[in-house]
């Protein structure tokens, strides 16, 4: 082929990124980084390099880094908070808790990357943090159910906030720790959580009163 060739071969030209399109994959780059390093660790130079484009990209279409964190995480809590909301409104008890254990592991096992982003900038136990203001969504739709089945069972409705955080905190821990280990399979990770929150609830004592007693020194 000729030099002559060569020049008369039209260039390939990269089609041009609609706003919409930059900005979804200034997303997508994100939650992969926060995911992998967490937000600290996570610079507008590496999105903007893994993109393609310049720093000035970025901040114009998300004002810096905290901006596409914010988007990013709002997108998969309100991901999450559907698919427990969803199996939150089961025809009994029983079915809403096997539901909703299966559906965090299963948003666990299938968007892991987005369950990172959620975890591993803040502790469920924190108080603080994306994390941790999920529980709190997730435990306040519980909390109602809880309430409605203590009411008919004859037990303080004004614990089902109480028992709404620590039914969903075991839930959310467990997905954390076997987010890491995946063993057992999914089926019987839920089984068993399911098994010590079901077996426990349906067992409540109405006035529950610790037996242990501080020994009275001598």
């Amino acid at each position: 082929m000729g030099v002559a060739d060569s020049e008369q071969r039209p260039r390939v030209r990269r089609k041009r990124m609609t706003g919409r399109e930059r900005r979804q994959q200034l997303l997508e780059i994100g939650r992969e980084l926060f995911a992998e390093r967490g937000f600290d660790a996570t610079s507008v130079e590496e999105i903007a390099a893994r993109a393609g484009v310049s720093k000035p990209v970025v901040y114009e279409h998300f004002g810096g880094k905290e901006g596409i964190y914010a988007v990013v995480v709002d997108r998969e809590m309100r991901t999450l908070l559907d698919m427990m909301g969803e199996a939150l409104t089961a025809d009994h008890a029983r079915n809403r808790i096997e539901k909703a254990a299966l559906g965090l592991l299963r948003y666990v096992e299938e968007d892991s990357v987005g369950f990172r982003v959620l975890t591993r900038d803040s502790h469920v136990a924190s108080g603080t943090g994306s994390f941790a203001s999920l529980i709190n969504d997730i435990a306040s739709q519980v909390e109602h159910i809880m309430a409605d089945e203590f009411a008919e069972r004859g037990y303080d409705p004004a614990l089902a906030p109480m028992y709404a955080q620590a039914l969903v905190g075991m839930w959310a821990l467990t997905g954390q720790w076997w987010l890491e280990v995946r063993k057992p399979k999914r089926e019987v990770v839920a089984a068993h959580l399911v098994n010590l929150a079901w077996n426990g609830l349906s067992s409540l004592e109405a006035k529950p009163k610790l037996q242990t007693r501080r020994r009275r020194s001598g």
